[in-house]
């Protein structure tokens, strides 16, 4: 007969005392559930005894502020035993000067809104691309209207092409310079060997430029000069905020300068009976060092008062009798003045150089023209009329092309300079614009490892400190007051 298994007797069998029994891992629980609220409270206690708030603090402050973290009073308003929430202002003023950005106050956020503290070891100074966003990634509707991009939230998201390539058509500078041609082999002087220059021999930042130059001209380079920086550079049209810390000289490229990067190769000389240039300055410096040389040479050398024309001068290839005249000092050197001038303005200076021309002295008498030998032969004519001196344009060299922006280059030397201005290598017209766009800079500058920062901080600053003041802090830690 087959055995009968019921729940009933299925029961009978479990012993219903097994969940009553003491057993070592039940002991444990016990003990654990009691002890260790015990030990947390003790633990509170004491770091409320001790007044350390680090027991109910939100987080590890930065490491400028890490002094502070037991100082919770410093930066937070105390009330009714507990701090509020946000840093004021006033906290951060009374050690800091943060200079508004907006031209209206209360469109400047709080403090704590962008450098938020309490997340460990951070730089307290970078702040995160939405707070940026905050105003940025809506402009139209903050007041006063913005003449910048009205949505942007990133580098990656909504920034626009630079605004140098966006906004203006051709470089300002009136410098005359093939970048393609300097670029290859070049022929260094007439008769010289042909080199190959480099970025860097023309090309450096302003702390870099007091090295030696390859092609520097050491008499160009010590010679004073009569021009300004008015007269080379050319001021941004909407200049941007000024930086916290001072210029460094690493950032910028300076201005290129003839004496250092030009002088070896174009030379500036006048007259095969001097082997000097002219000085690189403003044309009424040249002419007065122009009529001194002169006056000098002719006040040692008076036999050349007396010129016998050489036939090889005549143009038209007929036969000409001999000709002879006699100058007086004064008509000689006005003569070879005006011939020097005409000689720099026509292929010298005019290299690089826009120039206007129409205003040259007469060189008729230099070319043993009739009717000025006539005028200069006439009663009472002792020397040439002079006529206005040639006037030079100013160079409008464009010294900082971002602005808005910050950037070094002494941070970017692991590159070579074409790989950012590739441009350079094909230009041919003075006018074309080299800087990268913003597409060369994220090939670089995005967001995830193995890329440089790409944050708005990277490039952009906020305060301007130009408008910065000076602050005496105010606060001073409880453990220096006593002495301790």
């Amino acid at each position: 007969m087959a055995r009968t298994r019921t729940t009933k007797k299925l029961a009978q069998r479990i012993d219903l005392n097994y969940f009553k029994r003491p057993t070592r891992l039940k002991r444990a629980k016990v003990w654990l559930s009691l002890l260790l609220p015990l030990i947390a409270l003790i633990w509170i206690g004491w770091h409320f005894a001790t007044r350390d708030s680090r027991v109910y603090s939100s987080g590890r402050l930065s490491e400028p502020h890490a002094v502070f973290e037991t100082q919770c009073a410093a930066c937070h308003v105390q009330q009714a035993d507990s701090f509020s929430a946000k840093a004021k202002d006033s906290a951060c003023l009374a050690c800091h000067d943060g200079p508004i950005h907006h031209s209206s106050p209360e469109s400047s956020p709080a403090c704590a809104t962008c450098h938020v503290e309490h997340r460990g070891r951070i730089s307290l100074s970078a702040p995160s691309n939405q707070a940026c966003a905050r105003c940025h990634r809506d402009l139209k509707s903050k007041a006063p209207p913005s003449q910048f991009a009205n949505n942007i939230v990133s580098f990656e998201e909504g920034h626009p092409e630079f605004a140098s390539l966006k906004n203006v058509d051709r470089d300002p500078g009136t410098i005359k310079l093939n970048h393609s041609l300097h670029m290859k082999p070049i022929r260094r002087a007439p008769g010289g060997p042909n080199v190959q220059l480099d970025c860097n021999d023309c090309h450096r930042t302003a702390a870099a430029a007091k090295s030696a130059w390859t092609y520097a001209d050491a008499k160009y380079v010590n010679a004073p000069v009569t021009y300004t920086d008015k007269d080379e550079l050319t001021v941004a049209h909407s200049p941007g905020l000024s930086p916290r810390n001072p210029s460094t000289g690493r950032a910028l490229m300076a201005p290129v300068k003839f004496a250092t990067a030009c002088a070896s190769c174009h030379l500036l000389t006048f007259d095969n009976r001097f082997e000097e240039g002219v000085p690189h300055d403003k044309p009424e410096v040249v002419h007065a060092f122009l009529l001194k040389r002169f006056s000098d040479y002719i006040a040692a050398h008076a036999g050349e008062l007396h010129e016998m024309q050489d036939p090889a001068r005549d143009l038209t290839g007929r036969p000409l009798p001999p000709r002879m005249r006699t100058l007086t000092s004064p008509q000689w050197v006005q003569e070879k003045v005006a011939v020097a001038e005409e000689l720099l303005a026509h292929k010298t200076c005019t290299q690089c150089h826009q120039m206007n021309r129409g205003n040259l002295p007469d060189t008729k008498i230099a070319r043993w023209s009739e009717s000025a030998n006539a005028k200069m032969s006439a009663p009472g004519s002792s020397q040439i009329v002079p006529t206005p001196i040639p006037d030079i344009a100013p160079a409008n060299i464009t010294l900082r092309w971002l602005p808005h922006s910050k950037f070094d280059h002494d941070a970017h030397t692991g590159f070579t300079c074409t790989s950012c201005h590739e441009k350079a290598l094909s230009s041919t017209e003075s006018n074309d614009i080299l800087i990268p766009g913003i597409a060369t800079c994220k090939t670089c500058h995005a967001p995830g490892p193995n890329h440089a920062e790409s944050r708005c901080f990277e490039c952009h600053t906020y305060h301007d400190w130009a408008q910065r003041k000076e602050v005496k802090p105010t606060f001073t830690l409880p453990a220096l007051r006593t002495g301790k």
